[in-house]
């Protein structure tokens, strides 16, 4: 059959070599590309490789170090806050403040006898005590009898009177009978002398003996003369302290056996600090409140400082009197005694202020702006959260009243 050569029928043969061409067309080997384009291919896919690596998995980068500015300069005793440094914000920094005080000075106190008022009984000879007449608290008049001693020494005294008034006796006898001669010419003058030596010392043991009696309380010619003397009250007052018991032998005429005071006038007696001694002066008006009487004051003025202090306790006894008639205010009792201390014109700082350091007290004083130094103060006192200065600061110097820690070594 005759096949047109322009018609769509192909041998088989031929169909597959079409396909065979058009297989290649469609995929064309790598080995055809030119260098040039197979090494530009290469740096593309590593440069977008390496840039997706910096975007998504390498570490960012740190930003370059900054030195941060120092909070504090030191130069030796001064302390300087620079501009940048966060302490300023911290601190506070005021003037000094002056302001009137006055300052009551309240102080525990005690009542006490007036020394002038009292008078220790001490027996005039040793002996056992009989009788004990009074007891500790009581009062006493004049002349009152307190103690009955039995003494051997009485007896003694007694003897020595009898013995010296004898001998006097007989030496004026002899004065008188030497003198007589004498002015006949029966005796010498030195015979006549030693009549007047020897009547002389007998009247000088006659003294003695009766003195001695009298010291004693007795009468030197009573017909009984017993071993027993009566011990009397030498004043009117109270019994405040009682050391004996009857039946005591008691060996120590020096050692008294009782304090009778006269509680007329009694002292109240309170201690200073030493540093508060400037704030009180000899007639100075007081309030004293007692225990007994919490709802009654007293007004007294100060009668005597003390220029001793006592080296333990380190105060100055301050005595304040009063008049106590009705004997309401007794020794041993407890009072408070307020002293008016004169108004002051002193430096107050806060107590924030203050910055302990080992056994001083000190405060950081502005010596130009932003600079500042130590500078030890005494405290006179504290009222509240204020503290009085009695030395290191003047009014109107600038200090840190708050922040000053951080200021610290």
């Amino acid at each position: 059959m005759p096949v047109d050569p322009e018609s769509g029928a192909h041998s088989p043969g031929a169909s597959r070599q079409q396909g065979d061409n058009s297989s290649d067309t469609r995929e064309p080997v790598l080995g055809s590309a030119s260098p040039a384009t197979i090494v530009f291919t290469l740096v593309a896919v590593l440069a977008i490789g390496f840039g997706a690596y910096r975007i998504f998995g390498a570490a960012p980068l740190a930003p370059p170090p900054t030195e941060k500015p120092a909070q504090l300069i030191r130069n030796g005793d001064a302390v300087s806050v620079p501009e940048r440094s966060p302490v300023r914000t911290r601190l506070t920094v005021a003037p000094v403040a002056a302001k009137d005080i006055q300052r009551n000075l309240v102080l525990p106190a005690t009542v006490e006898a007036d020394p002038a008022q009292l008078i220790k009984v001490a027996p005039p000879l040793a002996g056992r005590i009989t009788q004990l007449k009074v007891q500790l608290g009581e009062r006493v008049t004049a002349g009152q009898p307190l103690v009955v001693i039995d003494s051997p020494d009485l007896g003694t005294a007694y003897s020595d009177y009898d013995r010296a008034k004898a001998l006097l006796a007989l030496a004026l006898k002899a004065r008188d009978r030497e003198r007589s001669l004498v002015k006949t010419g029966g005796v010498a003058q030195k015979e006549q002398q030693q009549a007047e030596t020897d009547y002389i010392t007998a009247e000088a043991e006659y003294e003695r003996a009766l003195a001695r009696l009298k010291q004693i309380g007795v009468d030197a010619d009573t017909p009984t003369k017993a071993r027993t003397v009566t011990v009397t009250a030498p004043m009117a007052g109270s019994i405040i302290d009682l050391g004996v018991a009857p039946g005591q032998y008691w060996n120590d005429p020096t050692q008294p056996l009782m304090t009778v005071a006269d509680l007329a006038t009694i002292w109240v007696t309170a201690n200073v600090p030493e540093k508060d001694i400037g704030l009180v002066s000899k007639g100075q008006t007081v309030d004293v409140t007692f225990t007994a009487y919490p709802d009654e004051v007293f007004k007294g003025n100060v009668l005597f400082v003390s220029d001793v202090v006592d080296s333990d306790t380190r105060r100055v006894k301050v005595r304040i009197a009063f008049k106590n008639p009705d004997t309401r205010l007794r020794p041993g009792m407890f009072a408070n005694a307020s002293f008016d201390a004169p108004v002051q014109h002193l430096p107050v700082v806060p107590t924030s202020a203050l910055m302990p350091k080992d056994d001083v007290t000190q405060v950081f004083v502005e010596t130009a702006p932003w600079t500042f130094e130590r500078r030890t103060v005494s405290i006179g006192f504290q009222q509240g959260n204020d503290a009085v200065l009695s030395d290191g600061v003047k009014p109107g110097e600038r200090i840190v009243t708050k922040g000053g820690v951080l200021l610290g070594d």
